[in-house]
């Protein structure tokens, strides 16, 4: 370029806008005052940490010499001066740690230590372990120190420590090399450790250092307690040093240590070791606590706990772990339970369950300890009002929650109770108690059913009604519906928008003449669907059994409705054990209540109602689905197919189609001429696939076809389809469905290059009589919900594995397809550990891996894989590694190939483009003496099946 040329260029590089230029390394290197300016900068770039990786990284470079081999970084005065400039950036951060350790990765931290060491004067080859500090100068100690702090692992730690003891013995101050100590040392390249650099540094007291050791020596001990108990007590004698140290240092600056990290190390370590004395009165609460649980004694724990009621000094969680840890002991358990629920209450905050539980059986003692703690914890002369509300608001729930009348009275009569509740508050709860107590008295029965609970007392409705949502226990519901409708005459199975019960059944619910039956019924109805919902099927049963309780004694049609209901719960919690891993079949007894509900009424379904004989019994159409769907899922195919009624079959879809599917599971494998059932599950299939068409004439005149895609031609709509299908979790019944649908998705799509596989294929038709009317995205959507759906439910079938991989690959989503192939190869072969099965990784499926890399650009891949075929294919493989812009680890997969011909090329390309480091890895590997040509073919074959288990574990690596 002339003069004239770079003056132009320099100029227009002048005018552009934008940030100043990084300073590059090198300049460092041409300018020896740079480094302070530029450290100097409020916001410096790069970094003082980018700064120490750069330089390093260009001090241990490798060279290569004339023969073109690679030789260790040269010891010249570049890479002397480099390396300086990195300890002199250290030097500017003042050696901290915790930066130093954030920004640099190990290799590079442990790098620059080394240099540390080395200008310190530590002898090479001289492990720390064997090092005298006491012999060494103040920078060399420092030196060895620092650099043990960073070194700590897990298998240099006994060292670490037995240095980092050592220098706790050192009772001289301590020095730091400093910018000017290291240009000292770069001055007087003579000179030894005991040069003024030694001492010129900047000056670290014993005692800082100490505290720092203490503190660090403290945290390792800690962290081996978790196995050796000893070392608890190292660790609390460290940190009583580090605690000593800091009240004795005017100053921390050099010390790095979290203040609130070591107190919470000492509250463990003293109560791990038992080290507290409960009579100190400097003792934290929770120390004392902790003495008093390993002494056992108990009383003193709770008393602590009454008094904390009033101080509130121990936090809540540290309360409730001790309740935790004494679950043995009852009484105890009770007593703080009883503390930790009225500190609770004292703060508003919700009562636990575990308290909750406590009320439900509560002794005359229990009762009195509750009264005397709630006394205790307002023991203040003027307690806040907000205490004072909050402990009569514990003491009505207190009255609302016992059963036991004289209990009840027992609290209402108590002096607190007097004092904190206002008359009127008193006069409502006396009333309610009365009413509770007459009812009580008037359905007295020495074995009462659900139907004689008696209802207790409550304050006001909105309180009520809040209960009544939450509560699951059905005699509390009845109970509060009681007290509901004796102080308001409304529908209360609305207060929650929430309870829902099927449309089916509404109307016959709402025709209940008694307004509290009906109530109940709804309640009880709606809140057990709900705990099924969310498989909470112990509170669904207890629900749904007081529910038929309820109404068998006033509604035949209700209790056969109920009883439904009953079964739909036990096959629903059968079937959500099975699909959790439960192996146990269902007993004889649930699979007779099924067979006997799917021939107790022949329900048709017309549209959207079902038509019932007789029709006064509403039946939802979703049990008798799930009775079909729970007979396959356990294989009783043989009920299916020879045993229902066949006006059940004709006129119940479900049942038409759980036969369909039995029958045509039950002829795999079979004869051609067996397989009339499956042709019959096709035609039924494609009928529920397909779409009304109408013909309308043009604007030009023309006839053109309409689909009506909202109206189905099937025995189902498509999307119940779909939902009975996602019922389904028969290996069998599903490969079945997935083996169908690909067929039919194959016809409609018409491409025969870009098929998708399944097994059984040849058991359905070729062709389609109709294919104008079938609606191709329909049946697109249903096939990939539905292999979607199946690996749900094992995620390792690799029959269905490879169904879907084959789905994305003709859908051109060739990363995801590769994912799956390897899936399905690895769950075959025990991670590829065996070989893949040939009939898994068939010729096809081995070609779809290669185009998948070939789409991708991963040309190295290609040529790999193109071995496993069953004969080489040598033009797509030789044309991959022609591909420059291969986007995979080219070189690093030539071990894996095995094919002496495939190597031979790759030198041939590597020579011809003067890639000699590459060409040399080529040679290398055609080199290995079990490749060679003249080997039996018995280890020819060892070495590919080596190489193909390793590829293939590689591209897992890669690929999952």
């Amino acid at each position: 370029m002339s003069v004239e040329a770079a003056d132009r260029v320099a100029a227009v590089v002048s005018s552009w806008p934008g940030t100043p230029l990084q300073t590059s390394w090198f300049e460092f290197l041409l300018d020896g005052s740079l480094l302070e300016k530029h450290l100097q900068k409020s916001n410096p770039d790069p970094t003082p940490v980018q700064l120490i990786i750069q330089f390093l990284e260009q001090a241990s470079k490798p060279s290569v010499n004339e023969q073109n081999q690679v030789q260790p970084p040269a010891d010249n005065r570049r890479n002397r001066t480099l390396k300086l400039l990195a300890l002199k950036v250290a030097a500017h951060m003042k050696w901290d740690l915790d930066v130093l350790e954030k920004g640099l990765t190990i290799p590079v931290l442990n790098m620059l230590l080394n240099e540390l060491l080395c200008v310190s004067k530590v002898p090479p080859g001289v492990k720390h372990v064997d090092l005298d500090l006491s012999t060494l100068p103040p920078t060399t100690a420092m030196g060895t120190t620092k650099h043990t702090n960073v070194t700590s692992l897990k298998e240099q730690a006994a060292d670490s420590i037995s240095v980092l003891e050592g220098a706790l013995q050192l009772k001289k101050d301590f020095y730091v090399h400093t910018l000017r100590t290291l240009d000292l040392l770069a001055a007087d390249a003579a000179a030894n450790g005991e040069t003024e650099s030694s001492t010129a540094g900047l000056c670290i007291s014993a005692d800082e250092l100490h505290c720092q050791v203490h503190y660090d020596l403290g945290g390792i001990f800690f962290q081996q307690g978790c196995t050796d108990q000893p070392a608890h007590e190292k660790a609390r004698d460290h940190f009583r040093q580090t605690k000593e140290l800091l009240k004795k240092l005017d100053s921390t600056i050099h010390v790095h240590l979290d203040e609130k990290r070591l107190a919470g190390y000492w509250n463990a370590c003293k109560a791990l070791t038992g080290d507290c004395d409960p009579s100190d009165s400097q003792t934290l609460p929770y120390d004392q606590i902790n003495s008093l649980i390993r002494a056992c004694n108990y009383q003193a724990v709770i008393e602590a706990f009454i008094k904390d009621n009033v101080s509130r000094s121990l936090p809540n969680h540290f309360r409730r772990s001790v309740l935790r840890e004494e679950s043995g002991l009852d009484e105890v358990c009770h007593k703080i339970c009883v503390c930790n629920a009225i500190r609770d209450a004292l703060e508003g905050e919700i009562l636990s369950v575990r308290f909750q539980q406590l009320l439900l059986k509560p002794s005359k003692r229990i009762v009195d300890f509750i009264l005397e703690v709630c006394t205790r914890s307002l023991e203040k002369d003027c307690p806040p009002e907000t205490s004072r509300r909050n402990m009569a608001n514990f003491m009505k729930t207190l009255c609302e929650s016992l059963e036991e009348l004289s209990l009840v009275f027992m609290v209402s009569s108590h002096k607190l109770f007097m004092e904190l509740l206002k008359e009127e508050e008193r006069k409502v709860l006396v009333e309610q108690m009365r009413k509770r107590s007459a009812t009580i008295n008037l359905s007295a029965k020495p074995l009462p059913s659900f139907y004689d609970i008696p209802a207790s007392a409550s304050v006001n409705i909105g309180q009520l009604e809040q209960q009544l949502i939450l509560s699951l226990e059905p005699r509390r519901i009845r109970q509060i519906l009681i007290e509901l409708h004796g102080m308001a005459e409304r529908p209360f199975w609305r207060v929650n928008s929430k309870w829902e019960v099927p449309s089916d059944y509404i109307n016959v619910i709402l025709s209940i003449k008694d307004n509290l039956t009906k109530d109940l019924v709804y309640i009880l109805m709606a809140k057990g669907l709900h705990c099924i919902s969310i498989k909470d099927f112990g509170h669904a049963r207890q629900l749904f059994s007081a529910c038929l309780e309820l109404v068998t004694e006033f509604s035949p049609k209700l209790r056969q409705v109920m009883l439904n209901e009953m079964l739909l719960l036990e096959v629903r919690a059968h079937e959500t054990m099975a699909a959790e891993g439960s192996k146990e079949r269902p007993p004889p007894d649930l699979v007779s209540r099924v067979r006997g509900y799917l021939e107790m009424r022949i329900h048709v379904l017309k549209g959207d109602s079902v038509v019932c004989i007789p029709p006064d019994l509403p039946l939802r159409q979703v049990v008798g689905e799930e009775c079909v769907a729970f007979m396959l899922n356990w294989r009783e195919n043989d009920y299916l197919t020879l045993q229902v009624p066949p006006s059940l079959v004709m006129n119940n879809p479900y049942i038409k189609l759980g036969q369909l599917l039995a029958s045509t599971c039950k002829e795999l494998p079979g004869p051609k001429e067996s397989r009339r059932t499956a042709k019959e599950l096709w035609d039924v299939v494609v009928q529920i696939c397909s779409v009304s068409i109408q013909h309308k004439r043009n604007n030009d005149g023309r006839v053109g076809l309409i689909k009506q895609r909202e109206s189905s031609m099937g025995i189902l709509h498509r999307s119940k389809f779909i939902t009975f299908i996602k019922k389904l979790r028969e290996p069998l019944v599903l490969t079945t469905l997935i083996s169908l649908f690909v067929r039919l998705h194959s016809i409609v799509r018409d491409d025969i290059v870009n098929e998708v596989t399944a097994e059984h294929l040849s058991i359905w038709p070729s062709s389609l009589p109709n294919i104008q009317a079938v609606d191709v995205e329909a049946v697109a959507v249903t096939v990939k919900e539905l292999v979607s759906y199946a690996l749900t439910l094992n995620p390792n079938n690799q029959s269905w594995l490879i169904t879907q991989a084959d789905i994305y690959f003709v859908t051109n989503q060739y990363s995801a397809a590769l994912n799956l192939y390897l899936q399905a190869g690895a769950v075959c072969s025990d991670f590829f550990t065996k070989a893949v099965p040939p009939d898994v990784y068939t010729d096809q499926v081995l070609k779809r891996m290669i185009k998948c890399c070939s789409m991708m650009n991963c040309h190295t891949q290609v040529a790999v894989l193109c071995q496993f075929l069953r004969e080489v294919d040598y033009m797509t493989a030789f044309k991959a590694l022609q591909e420059q812009n291969s986007h995979d680890a080219m070189d690093s997969f030539y071990d894996y190939i095995w094919d002496v011909t495939i190597l031979e090329y790759l030198t041939h390309i590597h020579h011809k483009r003067g890639e000699t480091e590459k060409r040399q890895i080529a040679v290398k590997a055609i080199g290995q003496t079990e490749l060679n040509t003249s080997n039996p073919e018995e280890v020819l074959q060892l070495a590919a099946q080596k190489r193909k288990k390793r590829f293939l574990q590689a591209m897992a690596k890669l690929y999952f």
